[in-house]
C-alpha cells in the first residue's frame, strides 16, 4: 500500500546535526523476531528491504534538548527499499519494537520520502504505545537541499514541528498536535462516505432515492468542509 503525496516542499527532508549521527545498521531479522512478526511479514522484509540503518539518534545528550513525558528520544531510520512500495506493516512493526517515535526516510532508485506516525505512549499502559496513520512527504530526488532543523524549546516541541511538516492539514490555532491528528483521521473517514454516496448517487435511477442520497450527500460534504475549516466551530 503506498500513501497520496503530501507535499512538493523539501520541508520534511531535515538537515539533522552531525553530533546526533548513529550510523547503526540494524538486521531485519532482529527488529521482526522482536516484535513477534508472522511468516507473512517477514517475507514483506524480505522482498521490499534492503537494510535499515538507525541515522541519528536525537537526544538530550546528543542536540541538547530536554526530554519531554512521551518524547525522551526522537529517533530517525533511514530504509533503503527493493521496490517502489513498501507495506506500511514493516513500519508498524519498526515503530512496535523500537520504544522510541520515529522519523522514517524511505529511499528507492535515486529519491527519499519522508515518513512517520504520530506515536505516543499508551495512557493507561505506558509501555505500550499508540499509532496514528501514517503521513508522508512526496517522493524527492535523494540529494534535494534539506531545510534547517527546526527550533523547539524539547524534543516534544521538535517531534511536533516535524510531524507537522508531513501532515496535510494546518492546524487550528490553540489545536494540539494529538487533537490535529484527530482530525485529519476523521477528515479521511469523512472524505471516503463522501466518495461512497457519490457513486451511489451516480448508479441510482430512481427519482426519489436520487434525492434522498443527493441531500445525504450534501450534509456529508458540509460535514466535512467544517472539520477541514481553520476555525473550529
Amino acid at each position: 500500500m503506498s500513501l497520496p503525496a503530501r507535499f512538493e516542499s523539501n520541508a520534511a527532508f531535515i538537515n539533522y546535526p552531525k553530533q546526533a549521527a548513529f550510523g547503526r545498521t540494524l538486521p531485519k531479522n532482529k527488529i521482526y523476531e522482536h516484535s513477534g512478526a508472522n511468516t507473512k511479514l517477514k517475507d514483506l522484509f524480505v522482498e521490499q528491504v534492503e537494510q535499515i540503518v538507525w541515522q541519528y539518534k536525537l537526544a538530550p545528550e546528543t542536540i541538547n534538548l530536554p526530554a519531554k513525558p512521551g518524547v525522551p528520544e526522537l529517533q530517525i531510520f533511514s530504509i533503503q527499499l527493493k521496490t517502489p512500495e513498501l507495506n506500511l506493516d514493516v513500519l508498524r512493526c519498526i515503530d512496535g519494537a523500537v520504544q522510541f517515535p520515529i522519523i522514517f526516510e524511505l529511499s528507492f532508485d535515486g529519491r527519499t520520502q519522508v515518513i512517520a506516525a504520530y506515536k505516543r505512549p499508551n495512557e493507561s499502559d505506558t509501555s505500550r504505545w499508540v499509532l496514528s496513520n501514517y503521513f508522508a512527504s512526496a517522493w524527492l530526488p535523494s540529494d534535494i537541499e534539506r531545510a534547517a532543523m527546526p527550533m523547539a524549546l524539547d524534543l516534544g516541541g521538535l517531534y511536533e514541528q516535524v510531524l507537522q511538516r508531513l501532515i496535510p492539514m494546518p492546524a487550528r490555532p490553540q489545536e494540539s498536535l494529538a487533537d490535529l491528528v484527530s482530525r485529519v483521521e476523521l477528515v479521511a473517514a469523512k472524505q471516503r462516505e463522501v466518495e461512497k454516496a457519490a457513486s451511489r448517487l451516480a448508479k441510482e435511477k430512481q427519482f426519489n432515492r436520487k434525492v434522498e442520497i443527493n441531500a445525504h450527500l450534501r450534509q456529508l460534504t458540509n460535514e466535512l468542509e467544517e472539520l477541514t475549516g481553520r476555525e473550529s466551530a
